[in-house]
C-alpha cells in the first residue's frame, strides 16, 4: 500500500464494514484534502493542503514549483518527468517547467534524477547533500528527500532518487499518488481534482520493492478487450500498450505478459516490444509460449507438429528466432514445453523429453546472447500438469525461477520449503480470471482481497518472492483487486493482517476522497465477498434454496439492498466522479445483484408452476424484465459512461452455461408458463418442503418453533386461480398469534406466525392452524419445542436439531508456544475466517498438552450421534506433503485428524473451487443432552477455518449452510 494510506483511515477489525472510523489526515485525502491546522510533526516527505514552517511547495499561490532533470537521463525517466509536469498542471492549475540546467536565484527545486547517470544527482551526493542510503545497490529503489540550498540560488530542493531506471519511476509517480494523481486517473477515469496548493514535508523517505518481479497477465481477452482494443486503437499495437505500460509504473509493477490468443506481442506491431523496453516494462510469455515466441506465432510459421520428439529442427529454430527478436530487451524468457494451445504436452509425464527440451532451449539462449544462459532470467512455469514434472524430481537449472501456480481458482498449489533458496528463485502466477474447468469465469470482479492477502501471504512466508503475476483477464473491471495484489507485492509488511479491513476504504480514499471513503469500502468489501461465495458463470436456478431458512430471498435482499447503497451514494458524489464511480462501485454491482435476482426468479416460476400458483406467469414475466435489465446495465457501462469510452468491455457472455465453455451468447434462463384457471383456488405453503395443501385432507407441518432458533416463521396464503378470494385464520391455541398484512389473495400473502412463549407448554407440543375461504379449510401444523438453556458459558444453542456458529467466534483461543490464532476479516462466504499463524509453524499434535486448539460452548437438547460440517477455504496441499490436517473433538473424546485435501479426484476439485469452500465431515456421539464443548486442534499450518454445523439428522439443503445459532446470554 502507498505511504500515503497509512493513517488516512483507521479501521478496527469489529468496525470493518459501516460504520467506519474515519480518522482522515490530510495526505492520505487523495482527492480534496482538508484544511487544518498547522502540523508540528510530519512523516518525512508528506505531502499536505497548507503551509507550515519547513514545507517544500509543489505548486501555491498560483505558481509551481519548476522540475530539474539531465536531459541524459533514459527515455523512460523523462517521460515520467513530463507526466509529473501534466498531472501537476492538472492537480494544481499550474504548469511546472522542465529545466535542463540550474536556475538561478530560484526558491524551489523539483530534482529527478537516477544514482549514476544525474550529473545532479550525482553531484548533490558526492557533495554529502543527499543520502544514498538505502538506495544505492538496491533493485528499484528510490528515496525522496527535501534538502536546503542544493545549488548556489536555489534554496531549497525536493530531490527524488533512483537505484535505477525503475526505481527513479517509480519515485516520481509515488509523488504523483501521494499528491492525489490516482493510477486510474486514465483506466477508470478517477478525476485529478484540483486544489490550490499541495507542500511536501522535510525528511527522506525510502522505498524498495520485496518481490522483484510484479506483473499482470492479459488474458481470455476476447470478446471484451479484444473488442474495446479494435475499436479503439485497431489491434494489440503500441497504441494500447503505452496505457498499460503507464499503469503498470503508476502501479509500481514492472512485468508483463502480453494477451496471447490470437495475438502475437512482438509480431503484430514491433514498436510494442520497443516501447515496452523504453517505459522499462520487464516482458515475459505465458506459461505454454517459451523463447518469446507467442501461441498465435506457431500457426503463422510453424510446420508440421508441435512435437519435439518428431520436429526437433524446426521447433529449435522456431525458438532461436525468439530470442533474436528480443535481443537485449530486458526480457524473462520461458523455457519448457506444453502442449499445443495450453493443453498437456503428452499423457503422463515425459521429464527425459522435458529435460532434453529445456537444455537444448538453454544452448539456444546462450548462442544467441553471446552470454551463460545464467545471465538471462528464465521461468519455469510449474501450471497444471508441469507441477507433476517437478513433483516427480525433474530439475532445471538453480539460475531458473521456479514459477509455482494455483489451481486457476485463487488456491495456491505448491510452495518451496522455508529456507530452501536457489539463485533464480520462486514466483507464483495467480489468477482473478479463468477458463476452464468448472466454468469459466471472466465477466465481473469475484475476488476477495482477503483470500488474496490469506494465499499470497503463505507465498511470502515460504520465500516464493522473486517474482508475482496475476491473471487479470480483460484488466477492467479488475481494478480494485489488481491495485491489491500489486500493493502487497511491492511490500507485504505494509499491509499487515490487522490493516487488512482497512485497505477498501483506503483505496477508496485515493479514488474518491475521504468524504464517502468508508461507505464505498464497506461496498466494495461486501460486493466481493457475495460475488465470491458463487462466481456468476456458476449461478443457476437452483444455487440457493427456496425452502430452507428464507436463503434465496435473504441473497437477493441482501444484494439489493448494497444495490439501493450503491445508488443512494451515488447521488452524493460531485459530477466529476460519476464515471469512475459507475465503474469501480456502482455497476459490478447492479450487474450481480440482478443476476442473482434473476436467477432465483427463475427458481421460483418453476416451483410455483409446479405448485400450480396464479404468480407463475408474473414471475416468468419477472424474469424476462430482469435478463433484459442486464443488457441494459451493459449498454449503460458502453455507452453512457465516460462518454462510451469503454464499449465492449461488458460484452462477455457469462448467463446459461451449460458446460465449462461461455456461450456463444447470454441465453435467458427457461421459464413456464401456465393456464391459470378464473376461479379462486386457495392454497398453502410451508417453509422446508415444495408440497403445498389445496384441501383438508393434505396437512402440512411448519419447521419446529423455539424461542431460541425460530420465534417467528411464515408460510403463504397463495391463490391458483384469477379471481382474488377472501381468507381467514384461525388456531386451536391460545399460544399462537396470526398477523397477515391484508386479508385478500390475488397472488400470494404471508401470513406470520409468532408464539407466546409465557403460555405455551413446556417440552414438545403441537397447535393447529386453519386457513379457511369459503368452503374450503386447509390445516398447518405448528410444533413447538420449549426450553430454557443456563446463560453459563454463552453456548451456541442447537434449534431443530442443528448448531452453527462462525469458527471465529471461538469462546476460548488456546495458543501454542509458538503459535498464536488470528482472525481474517471477511473472509469466506458468510462471516470471517480464522487461521493459526505463523503460516510457516511446525505441524502440531493434537491432544497435546500446550497444543493449539479453539474451544466452543455449544448446547443441544437431546443426546445422539450428530454429524459435524466444518466448512474451511478451499486450499490445497501447498507444502506437498499429503494434505492440510485439523483435528476435531467433542467434549473428552480423542481428536478425530481429517485431511482436507484426502479426496484428490477432479470432482471433489470442480466441487471445493465451484462452492468456494471445503466442507469436511466427521461424527461425535453425545451422551447427553445440555452443556457439550467442542474443539477445533490445529495440526498444520495452513488450513483457514470458516464455520462448523453439528447436527442430529439431516440437514436442510442451503448452498450457504444453516445460518448461525444464537447465544444464550445472562
Amino acid at each position: 500500500m502507498k505511504d500515503v494510506k497509512k493513517g488516512a483511515i483507521l479501521v478496527g477489525v469489529a468496525a470493518r464494514l459501516l460504520p467506519l472510523v474515519m480518522l482522515c489526515t490530510v495526505p492520505a485525502c487523495a482527492q480534496t484534502p482538508v484544511e487544518t491546522g498547522p502540523v508540528v510533526h510530519m512523516p518525512a516527505a508528506d505531502i499536505v493542503a497548507h503551509p507550515f514552517d519547513g514545507a517544500f511547495p509543489l505548486f501555491d499561490n498560483g505558481a509551481a514549483t519548476a522540475i530539474l532533470v539531465d536531459p541524459a537521463e533514459d527515455t523512460g525517466v523523462l517521460r515520467a518527468v513530463r507526466n509529473l509536469q501534466a498531472d501537476l498542471e492538472k492537480r494544481g492549475g499550474a504548469r511546472p517547467e522542465i529545466r535542463t540546467a540550474i536556475p538561478g536565484d530560484t526558491a524551489n527545486l523539483i530534482i529527478v534524477g537516477e544514482l549514476g547517470k544525474s550529473r545532479w544527482v550525482s553531484q548533490l551526493r558526492d557533495q554529502g547533500r543527499i543520502s544514498a542510503d538505502g538506495v544505492a545497490g538496491e533493485w528499484e529503489a528510490f528515496s525522496q528527500e527535501v534538502i536546503d540550498r542544493p545549488f548556489d540560488g536555489v534554496e531549497r530542493a525536493l530531490v527524488i532518487t533512483g537505484a535505477d531506471k525503475r526505481g527513479t519511476i517509480y519515485g516520481v509517480y509515488d509523488l504523483l499518488d501521494r499528491a492525489g494523481v490516482s493510477p486510474w486517473a486514465w483506466w477508470a477515469d478517477v478525476p485529478i481534482e484540483p486544489i490550490d496548493a499541495l507542500y511536501v514535508a522535510p525528511g527522506r523517505r525510502v522505498e524498495k520493492p520485496e518481490v522483484k518481479y510484479r506483473g499482470i497477465f492479459l488474458n481470455d481477452e476476447n470478446p471484451a478487450l479484444y473488442g474495446w482494443v479494435n475499436e479503439k486503437f485497431g489491434g494489440f499495437n503500441h497504441g494500447f500498450y503505452e496505457h498499460v505500460y503507464d499503469l503498470l509504473l503508476r502501479l509500481k509493477a514492472n512485468y508483463l505478459w502480453p494477451a496471447m490468443w490470437g495475438k502475437a506481442f512482438y509480431d503484430d506491431d514491433p514498436l510494442n516490444a520497443e516501447l515496452a523496453d523504453e517505459y522499462g516494462i520487464v516482458i515475459g510469455t505465458s506459461h505454454h509460449e517459451p523463447l518469446g515466441r507467442a501461441h498465435v506465432e506457431w500457426e503463422r510459421y510453424g510446420t508440421d507438429d508441435w512435437n519435439y520428439a518428431t520436429n526437433k529442427d524446426t521447433l529449435d529454430a522456431f525458438w532461436r528466432y525468439g530470442m533474436e527478436r528480443i535481443g537485449d530487451r530486458e526480457a524473462i524468457v520461458t523455457i519448457g514445453m506444453r502442449g499445443d494451445g495450453d493443453e498437456a504436452m503428452t499423457e503422463g509425464t515425459a521429464i527425459g523429453l522435458l529435460e532434453r527440451i529445456v537444455r537444448n532451449q538453454r544452448e539456444i539462449i546462450e548462442d544467441v546472447t553471446g552470454k551463460p544462459a545464467s545471465e538471462t532470467p528464465q521461468i519455469w512455469a510449474l501450471y497444471k500438469e508441469v507441477q507433476d514434472y517437478y513433483d516427480q524430481g525433474m530439475q532445471v537449472p538453480d539460475d531458473v525461477t521456479l514459477l509455482f501456480a494455483d489451481d486457476n481458482w485463487g488456491n495456491i498449489r505448491r510452495l518451496p520449503e522455508p529456507g530452501v533458496e536457489r539463485d533464480g528463485g520462486y514466483g507464483v502466477y495467480y489468477h482473478f480470471d479463468y477458463v476452464g474447468d468448472p466454468r469459466n469465469y471472466k465477466w465481473i470482479n469475484t475476488t476477495q482481497i482477503e483470500r488474496v492477502w490469506e494465499q499470497m501471504n503463505l507465498a511470502d512466508a515460504y520465500g516464493a518472492k522473486d517474482i508475482w503475476i496475476v491473471n487479470v483477464g480483460d484488466l477492467k473491471p479488475m481494478e480494485f483487486p489488481i491495485d491489491f495484489f500489486l500493493d502487497l507485492a511491492w511490500d507485504p509488511a505494509d499491509i499487515p493482517l490487522d490493516r487488512l479491513a482497512a485497505y477498501p476504504a483506503e483505496w477508496a480514499a485515493e479514488q474518491f476522497g475521504p468524504a464517502h471513503a468508508a461507505e464505498i469500502g464497506a461496498l466494495l468489501t461486501t460486493y466481493t465477498k457475495y460475488n465470491a461465495r458463487r462466481k456468476p458463470e456458476l449461478l443457476e436456478p437452483g444455487t440457493y434454496s427456496l425452502l430452507n431458512y428464507r436463503e434465496a430471498d435473504r441473497v437477493v435482499a441482501d444484494y439489493n439492498a448494497l444495490a439501493e447503497r450503491a445508488t443512494a451514494l451515488r447521488a452524493e458524489l460531485p459530477a466529476s466522479q460519476d464515471d469512475a464511480y459507475m465503474q469501480l462501485v456502482w455497476f459490478p454491482i447492479h450487474a450481480a445483484a440482478n443476476l442473482n435476482e434473476l436467477y432465483v426468479t427463475a427458481a421460483k416460476n418453476h416451483l410455483h408452476a409446479q405448485q400450480h400458483r396464479a404468480s407463475t406467469n408474473a414471475l416468468a414475466d419477472r424474469v424476462e424484465q430482469l435478463f433484459a435489465k442486464d443488457a441494459e446495465l451493459a449498454r449503460i457501462y458502453h455507452e453512457d459512461i465516460s462518454d462510451g469510452k469503454w464499449n465492449h468491455l461488458m460484452s462477455q457472455t457469462h448467463i446459461g452455461y451449460s458446460y465449462w465453455q461461455q456461450p456463444e451468447q447470454n441465453n435467458m434462463p427457461d421459464v413456464v408458463r401456465i393456464d391459470v384457471p378464473a376461479p379462486a383456488l386457495p392454497g398453502v405453503s410451508v417453509p422446508g418442503t415444495e408440497d403445498v395443501s389445496m384441501t383438508v385432507d393434505a396437512v402440512l407441518t411448519m419447521p419446529v418453533f423455539d424461542p431460541y432458533g425460530r420465534p417467528v416463521q411464515t408460510f403463504d396464503v397463495f391463490n391458483g386461480g384469477q379471481t382474488p378470494f377472501p381468507f381467514e385464520v384461525s388456531t386451536d391455541a391460545d399460544w399462537v398469534r396470526l398477523s397477515a398484512p391484508e386479508m385478500i389473495v390475488k397472488t400470494e400473502i404471508p401470513v406470520t406466525v409468532s408464539i407466546d412463549w409465557a403460555r405455551v407448554p413446556a417440552g414438545t407440543s403441537s397447535a393447529s392452524v386453519w386457513v379457511s375461504s369459503g368452503e374450503t379449510r386447509i390445516p398447518v401444523t405448528i410444533p413447538v419445542h420449549t426450553f430454557e438453556v443456563p446463560a453459563e458459558g454463552h453456548p451456541f444453542i442447537e434449534t431443530g436439531g442443528i448448531v452453527s456458529f462462525d469458527a471465529s467466534d471461538a469462546h476460548r483461543f488456546g495458543n501454542g508456544d509458538t503459535v498464536q490464532w488470528k482472525i481474517i476479516p471477511n473472509l469466506g462466504r458468510t462471516g470471517d475466517s480464522i487461521t493459526p499463524f505463523p503460516v510457516t509453524a511446525a505441524s502440531q499434535t493434537p491432544g497435546a498438552d500446550g497444543s493449539p486448539r479453539l474451544d466452543y460452548n455449544i448446547y443441544v437438547t437431546e443426546p445422539g450421534t450428530y454429524t459435524a460440517d466444518v466448512t474451511l477455504a478451499p486450499s490445497l496441499d501447498f507444502r506437498g506433503k499429503g494434505g492440510l490436517r485439523y483435528a476435531i473433538s467433542v467434549n473428552d473424546a480423542p481428536p478425530q485428524v481429517v485431511n482436507i485435501n484426502r479426496d484428490t479426484s477432479p470432482e471433489a476439485w470442480r466441487l471445493t473451487v465451484a462452492d468456494y469452500a471445503n466442507v469436511q465431515r466427521t461424527e461425535h456421539v453425545i451422551e447427553q443432552a445440555g452443556l457439550q464443548h467442542v474443539t477445533l486442534w490445529m495440526v498444520d499450518p495452513g488450513v483457514v477455518f470458516e464455520h462448523v454445523t453439528l447436527a442430529r439428522g439431516p440437514v436442510p439443503d442451503a448452498y450457504l449452510g444453516p445460518p448461525a445459532s444464537p447465544q444464550a446470554r445472562r
